[in-house]
């Protein structure tokens, strides 16, 4: 059986802990929560073998061995692999069961199955070709927050032939309590996730998982396509660094070290993911397409240049760490064996033949400054701390100082190593990243040379500069554009996902703009649209 979990049952569990499911004679003996409750996922595709993932409760809440099935057919008359897995409370009930000796460039059905013989919902997942390959479509994703509204680019990308492939780039979910960051006016239809606290503790971390797990075009697109997903900040706290995080008070929520441990684990037992923290995977000799952690594991402290503002002479502070501390070489955001595994992983592509090298990051790259005009652009009611931050941002650009240092804005020796190791290798060099929730085109560059193309998506949900601003969103996008050469293009007012085309002599990405997110609605159009032809490594006209 498939169980929507509800909201009384989240309730509960998030005042006793995820570990009062397991208790005996709580819950179970009433039947109230058993089974196959959140559907299936498949993640981590290679050419002969998938990663494949289910979670389920038995009767007693106890251990359980769980059996996969794949098949060619949906009737499963001919089974050609399957494994085995032990799951239970220490990993919430969830399993992950890798299965070998399928086909490359091959469609299946695959299935769980329960020691009772009943069986989950039926995905239906795909494996990476080898040899030649014509084309390749992949959706990507980033920054759904539940409360803002319907996961209707889940939905849309799932009922799509034309894509072979889903990645999520980060922001999968979100940590706040209620009302922390949500609409105004409360969730959108209602949508609040539990539990309604913070999420700091295991349990905590858990349940939220459940609860966005529960949506329906989350469980569509997960059942229809595999996915390569890998975490940003709020899958933890908000502005994660190795060290802590803007949304941590050590003094009232504990040791750092403690709740990042508690986001990870939930993370790898909610997620169809291996447990290496980053990947490559090679699509046929097309691509390869690189799986990175840029926010946990290695990443320095986020430069804050808000002291600044608080002495006499504000340019004088400014300038002084922008010529200094702001080129620090030490600074980091993947850590030097991160940055040592993907240089060498970039080159073997390379030197394969790979037409092109994929880089999906979970923060942008492309050089970003506010213009001046950006202060008139805000709403009257806007914040103080909206304001503040605007101020800051146009301050900031006068000197040639990005718009964020969350992003690579805030690592520029890290980001010039990048973009030297493509160059040098001769890359043909796509960045996909999310985290802005908005929609971005950058040509990047390095000591005056090309080195590729970014394509940065816009939020499932989450709110953009839309939220903040009252002026026209085409004169916001013109003025950045202007203000920063690296950008191309950007849209600063609507939700969905971005498509990407693949073929040997060109890559297309199209921004998918959905109708709205104020209610469950499927209608979507592309926004806008560019290519990059191989060997070129900036975006055509």
């Amino acid at each position: 059986m498939t169980f929507q979990i509800d909201r009384r049952t989240l309730l509960v569990t998030a005042t006793l802990g995820i570990g009062a499911l397991a208790l005996p004679g709580f819950a179970f003996a009433a039947g109230q929560i058993q089974g196959f409750t959140h559907s299936v996922a498949s993640g981590e595709p290679c050419a002969d073998s998938v990663l494949l993932w289910t979670r389920y409760i038995p009767a007693d809440g106890g251990p359980v061995k769980l059996r996969a099935e794949i098949a060619e057919t949906a009737d499963f008359s001919r089974i050609v692999s399957g494994g085995e897995m032990i799951t239970g409370p220490w990993r919430d009930h969830t399993a992950k069961i890798t299965v070998t000796g399928l086909e490359p460039g091959r469609r299946y059905h695959y299935r769980f199955v329960a020691p009772d013989g009943s069986f989950s919902p039926v995905g239906r997942t795909r494996t990476l070709p080898e040899g030649a390959v014509n084309r390749f479509g992949i959706a990507v994703f980033s920054c759904s927050n539940l409360p803002f509204g319907y996961f209707n680019a889940y939905g849309h990308a799932a009922a799509r032939d034309d894509i072979d492939l889903s990645v999520h780039l980060g922001d999968y979910l979100y940590e706040y309590a209620k009302g922390g960051y949500a609409p105004e006016g409360g969730p959108i239809g209602g949508r609040l996730p539990e539990p309604v606290g913070e999420m700091i503790h295991l349990a905590d971390y858990r349940i939220r998982y459940a609860s966005y797990r529960s949506d329906p075009d989350l469980q569509a697109l997960h059942a229809a396509k595999p996915m390569l997903v890998q975490w940003d900040d709020h899958e933890s706290a908000n502005d994660s660094w190795e060290g802590g995080a803007e949304n941590h008070q050590s003094d009232e929520e504990g040791l750092w070290s403690t709740r990042r441990a508690a986001a990870v684990q939930a993370f790898r037992e909610w997620m169809p993911v291996s447990e290496t923290p980053w990947g490559s995977y090679d699509i046929g000799t097309l691509a390869t397409l690189f799986r990175t952690e840029s926010r946990l594991l290695a990443r320095s402290h986020q430069p804050d240049i808000d002291p600044m503002f608080q002495q006499a002479d504000v340019a004088a502070a400014l300038k002084a760490f922008r010529d200094g501390p702001w080129q620090d070489p030490a600074v980091t955001m993947l850590g030097s064996e991160q940055e040592n595994w993907l240089s060498h992983a970039m080159r073997r592509s390379v030197r394969d033949g790979q037409k092109w090298q994929v880089v999906g990051f979970g923060t942008i790259m492309g050089e970003t400054r506010l213009p001046p005009q950006a202060m008139d652009w805000l709403k009257p009611d806007a914040s103080k701390g909206t304001r503040d931050y605007v101020e800051s941002g146009v301050a900031a650009g006068k000197l040639g100082l990005p718009l964020t240092f969350d992003n690579w804005g805030g690592y520029p020796a890290a980001r010039a190593r990048f973009l030297r190791s493509a160059q040098g290798m001769g890359a043909n060099l796509v960045v996909i990243c999310g985290d802005s929730h908005n929609g971005w085109a950058y040509d990047l560059g390095q000591d005056g040379k090309p080195a590729g193309v970014e394509f940065a998506g816009h939020s499932v949900t989450s709110p953009g500069y839309e939220h903040s601003t009252a002026t026209d969103p085409k004169r916001v996008a013109a003025a950045l554009v202007a203000a920063n050469p690296e950008l191309k293009w950007c849209d600063t007012s609507r939700r969905g996902y971005m498509a990407m085309t693949l073929t040997p002599e060109r890559v297309s990405n199209d921004w998918v703009f959905v109708d709205t997110v104020e209610r469950r609605s499927l209608r979507a159009s592309v926004g806008h649209s560019a290519v990059v032809q191989r060997g070129r490594n900036v975006m055509a006209g």
